[in-house]
């Protein structure tokens, strides 16, 4: 029985590799131009998005013109860079630029984050893997099981319990 679970586990191990779930950090405070970067994609095949959140560096500030774009090209070359234009999110406090980009397939990606402005301007490159989307209205219940199964056992225990009294 034991060594039916330990291969069972095994065999889905592969499974657990693709990402599914929230927005992942895939760039953190890198200098890119006038200002300090970080970026947080949630690439799946469909649409991924990006949320790019600027900050000045120390004793700077960050430029009222900068314009942010995303640039998408498989590292594989089979498909010519698209770039998209970035747009500002209304936040509290905090400078953020929001993107989508189409992803046809579950392959390496090169991701360009360009930003340019009056002060100067720059890019970074980072590669991201994008991945399948999750099972929708069925990642709830898939995530639910294992608490699920806790609460069964945790309740046939008790009934046990109750009964040998």
């Amino acid at each position: 029985m034991r060594i039916s679970a330990v291969l069972l586990l095994f065999a889905l191990a592969p499974l657990a590799c693709a990402h599914n779930g929230p927005p992942f950090a895939i760039m953190v405070d890198r200098k890119i131009g006038p200002c300090v970067v970080s970026v947080w994609s949630n690439p799946d095949i469909g649409t991924g998005t990006f949320f790019v959140m600027l900050e000045a560096p120390p004793g700077g500030k960050i430029p009222s013109d900068v314009k942010v774009e995303i640039g998408v090209q498989p590292v594989s070359g089979r498909l010519p860079e698209a770039r998209f234009t970035a747009r500002r999110a209304d936040l509290r406090g905090q400078v953020e630029y929001d993107a989508s980009a189409p992803f046809d397939k579950q392959e390496l990606w090169r991701i360009r984050i360009i930003l340019t402005s009056s002060e100067g301007s720059g890019e970074g490159t980072v590669t991201v893997e994008v991945t399948p989307p999750g099972y929708g209205r069925w990642d709830l219940l898939l995530y639910l099981l294992p608490f699920v199964g806790a609460g069964f056992l945790w309740a046939r225990a008790m009934l046990r319990k109750r009964r040998a009294r």
